[in-house]
């Protein structure tokens, strides 16, 4: 029988043995262990050679390996590690070759070069096959959305991010000590003032952008809408929609906490803003074909007004004022658009189907009248 594993020494041993009586013919001795000749006969030659050598197996690594990555570049690759410890082996990879340094190792050799050293763990499961979307162009969609309280000190700490979805880079991460509209309003402005306005922005349906359980427009999305802003939800219970900024909130939770404790506001933003340079300027981004963000990226030829520009409708429009209640009448029909349009002005405008109006914001349209429906 070919040696077995769990007794592979004491069968070697015993083999070497026979042999060296020479009463079996060694070739036959051979067939009866079920090994080749050449086996039989290293196995001979190390026992006789040396009766106190083991038998074990030898390592096969060869004498010398000239292509072997040298200490300075694994010190190199540690170095990178330590500065950004969410960055696997093709993000390091390529950093090493922007900085146009030579004999930079391939990516594999860089993964084993981490695992090795212990920085990383072995590769789970596969990874999943996604199928990649995104706007044709830089300010055409920003996805925006809050990661969701994280522990500052005694108190929390609400991280903001407004994404690009098209060149990934990071236009926000603002620590917040609270999800309401008024923070996101101010420093969506600070940012729209330095990069210029996006056409659209993608959000869940929460507040502050949406209105989870009564649904209509939110003072928030009021005042994008008046920006020029178009604002779209993703589908209910579907983060798949948000799936790029889901996707950096991981980056952020592996990344952006691993900062020394946040003891306040102003110490979070400081590394968050740390945390954002790094992720635009520095950190290869795979989908990108590992360029990195700020070379993908321009800001919005579109300015930030100041003050809102007045909301203006065609002639044809019949225009009405949103109640307190966030309703508005027409044809003895009432409906409701939101309590964040209290006080400013919509328009009914006629749809191709008889009987039915659209109710639109600025240029943005908010809903639906239909004068055949009873309800």
């Amino acid at each position: 029988m070919p040696w077995q594993e769990q007794s592979q020494m004491s069968l070697r041993r015993e083999f070497v043995t026979f042999a060296q009586r020479g009463e079996i013919p060694i070739r036959r001795l051979c067939r009866q262990y079920g090994i080749s000749p050449k086996t039989g006969y290293k196995w001979l030659a190390r026992a006789t050679a040396d009766p106190t050598e083991s038998l074990a197996d030898r390592s096969r690594r060869p004498r010398t390996s000239p292509a072997q990555t040298g200490p300075a570049m694994e010190d190199q690759i540690g170095a990178v590690r330590d500065a950004h410890p969410t960055w696997g082996g093709r993000k390091i990879h390529y950093w090493l070759r922007s900085q146009r340094m030579a004999s930079v190792p391939a990516s594999s050799t860089i993964t084993d070069i981490l695992r090795r050293h212990g920085r990383i763990m072995p590769a789970g499961d596969a990874p999943h096959t996604w199928q990649r979307f995104e706007r044709d162009a830089p300010n055409d969609l920003g996805p925006l959305d809050c990661r969701g309280h994280r522990p500052r000190g005694t108190a929390r700490v609400h991280p903001l991010t407004l994404l690009d979805d098209h060149s990934r880079f990071l236009l926000g991460l603002w620590a917040q000590a609270e999800e309401r509209g008024a923070g996101v309003q101010t420093q969506l402005t600070g940012c729209f003032q330095r990069y210029g306005l996006p056409w659209a922005i993608l959000t869940d349906n929460g507040p502050p952008w949406g209105a989870t359980g009564q649904g209509g427009i939110t003072k928030l999305e009021a005042w994008l809408i008046r920006l020029g802003i178009a604002v779209h939800h993703g589908r209910a219970y579907h983060p798949q929609t948000q799936g790029k900024i889901e996707r950096l909130h991981e980056t952020i939770a592996a990344a952006g906490f691993a900062f020394p404790p946040l003891s306040d506001l102003a110490t979070a933003q400081v590394a968050f803003e740390q945390f954002r340079q790094a992720y635009n300027q520095d950190r290869p981004h795979e989908a990108l074909a590992y360029a990195v963000p700020a070379d993908r990226d321009q800001p919005s030829p579109r300015l930030c007004p100041a003050p809102l520009p007045p909301i203006v409708y065609a002639p044809g429009d019949a225009v009405r004022k949103v109640r307190r209640q966030g309703a508005i009448s027409f044809h003895n029909h009432s409906s409701f658009v939101g309590t964040g349009l209290v006080g400013l002005p919509v328009a009914v405008r006629p749809t191709t189907t008889d009987g039915v109006f659209a109710i639109r914001f600025c240029a943005q349209q908010i809903g639906l009248i239909d004068l055949h429906d009873p309800s």
